[in-house]
């Protein structure tokens, strides 16, 4: 038994003994987070918790095993939700990015300008320490690493770590409690915010709407589809066409339509109304009634990595298929089939036609669910690698993006550009959220062990309680003045706030809370928006206190 007492001996740093207090710490704060109080729980946040605790007890590791556990773990959280939230942060970016990184910005200010209140009006705070204390407070792991290379005396390189450690609990708790200070004072509800963010995606994502129509507009009778895309000035898939004689047939482009002819269209629910009044009201038919049975609709998955990234159009699926495609389905959410679309792996096309020609289809394109199982691994050892090299890149004054900037750049670049360099994105949702977990998991447990060793000593002090109070409110304040005028000037949604806040202090557990919480991308997204502009903000703001302040 002489073995065991070793492995589970305070201070063994051997390979066995690391692995086995990683173990630890990650499985009991994993499930203490589930722990419910008061109907909320912090979900794997509590790893950090755990590990701050064993660390005090003088469990721990060689640092350089933490360093790079703590590091390869944040790479692999922020790189997945790259990966995830990548095609969505365009169109957020374009609809209320710019809105949502001043937010940002000003919460940047108002943390410096908290230090500097605090700086000038204590005469025992040096501005070292007050660094540290911000890091800590916001998160901000690079911003603490740049003030410290900033730094020429090592004494005050100890003290900004000591700052960190001391502010870091109470920061990431800070910011869950901001949320919920202002969830309390609008009396949010979150369900209702998931469904009116949803409605808002599936406006900007012009979900499609199916409907039939009866033509009665003389006007367009005998105009063919090509020519009535002209008149009517929208995208709109005719899917199937049923003449007076009740006869159903596949339209093309180059079919008329006819007063009395009725037709299937998919189209973007806010064309419905401009395209009835050309063509004519719609009407209700039963069309897999009167459809033959020939004639079927299936849907087809993109499982083969040469077609990702073709546009639909280039299927040429009328002349050489003699098929109608007429929606595609990408994470859950319908998109409208348009000649320019291009489709990604794990797509879902709804086509219709004749079962022989949707088969001739589906051999060509994959249809294997059994592929996307496979996780890409080139595409993402590919991409971190990438990463690492640009968040490496020095903006000048020894700025960088970082070992986690750099990757979460690179990653949403290649979830939206990946095709062109022939790389496949695809993830599925499992392998997405493994990767996510185990990389917080990694990072938490690796800060908290870190942090834990000689915290009592260190922030039970006179010294260590005002550096606990002064990041309370370096952390608090500012959120709340943000997030009371986003939610009260603004109107931004809550889930968005609540990725404005991680992202705005760079804070992936904060993240992990408020993605557990809601069920929702929708934070992911909006942390993903402010968080490359806001890391970047973040370094130079600790980095440019040390040059001027510092003696």
């Amino acid at each position: 038994m002489e073995f065991l007492q070793e492995l589970f001996r305070p201070g063994n740093t051997e390979l066995a003994a690391t692995i086995i207090l990683y173990s630890f710490v990650i499985a009991v704060g994993i499930l203490i987070g589930k722990v419910k109080l008061g109907g909320v729980s912090l979900g794997v946040t509590f790893v950090l918790f755990v590990g701050i605790v064993v660390g005090q007890l003088g469990y721990t590791a060689e640092p350089n095993i933490i360093k790079f556990l703590r590091e390869f773990g944040l790479i692999l959280f922020i790189f997945a939700i790259g990966l995830q939230v990548g095609p969505a942060f365009f169109s957020s970016f374009k609809e209320g990015g710019i809105k949502l990184n001043m937010l940002a910005v000003l919460g940047v200010l108002l943390n410096v300008a908290i230090v500097l209140v605090i700086y000038f009006a204590s005469n025992e705070a040096s501005i070292e320490s007050l660094v540290g204390v911000m890091s800590g407070a916001v998160t901000n792991t690079p911003g603490l690493a740049a003030a410290q290379q900033a730094a020429t005396n090592p004494e005050a390189v100890n003290t900004m770590s000591m700052g960190y450690a001391a502010a870091y609990p109470l920061g990431v708790v800070g910011i869950i409690l901001a949320m919920f200070i202002i969830k309390g004072l609008f009396k949010i509800k979150v369900p209702n915010e998931i469904k009116a963010m949803d409605e808002e995606n599936e406006r900007l994502q012009q979900k499609p709407y199916i409907g039939t129509f009866e033509v009665t507009n003389k006007l367009v009778d005998g105009k063919n589809l090509v020519q009535l895309h002209d008149v009517i000035h929208g995208d709109f898939v005719i899917s199937r066409l049923m003449g007076p004689d009740n006869k159903i047939i596949i339209p093309t482009s180059a079919t008329t339509v006819h007063v009395g002819d009725k037709i299937l269209v998919v189209l973007s629910a806010q064309d419905v109304e401009r395209f009835a009044t050309v063509m004519g009201q719609e009407v209700s038919v039963d069309w897999e009634t009167v459809t033959p049975a020939e004639v079927v609709s299936r849907r087809i998955v993109l499982t083969q990595s040469k077609y990702n990234g073709t546009t639909l159009g280039q299927l040429r699926l009328h002349n050489a298929y003699q098929l109608n495609c007429t929606r595609v389905n990408r994470g859950g959410v319908d998109l409208l089939a348009t000649p320019s679309l291009r489709l990604q792996m794990g797509d879902r096309i709804t086509v219709v036609g004749q079962l022989a020609d949707i088969d001739r289809l589906a051999s060509k394109l994959g249809n294997s669910m059994k592929r996307l199982n496979h996780p890409n691994l080139v595409t993402i050892f590919v991409g971190i690698l990438v990463g690492i090299i640009v968040g490496q890149i020095n903006f000048g004054h020894g700025l960088k993006l970082g070992i986690a900037g750099g990757p979460l750049v690179v990653a949403i670049l290649l979830s939206r550009y990946g095709y062109k360099l022939k790389l496949v994105t695809y993830t599925s949702s499992s392998a997405s959220l493994m990767l996510r977990e185990l990389g917080i998991c990694l990072f938490l447990a690796s800060v908290g062990i870190a942090a834990g060793k000689g915290f009592i000593q260190n922030v039970f002090t006179e010294t260590g309680m005002w550096w606990v109070i002064w990041g309370f409110l370096i952390t608090t304040v500012p959120l709340i003045i943000v997030g009371l005028i986003a939610r009260g000037v603004y109107k931004i949604n809550f889930l968005s706030i609540m990725g404005l806040f991680s992202g705005g202090y760079t804070d992936p557990p904060a993240l992990a809370y408020a993605s557990g919480a809601t069920g929702s991308d929708a934070p992911a997204v909006a942390y993903s928006t402010v968080y490359p502009l806001t890391m970047f903000l973040r370094v130079v703001a600790a980095q440019g206190l040390i040059l001027a302040f510092a003696a």
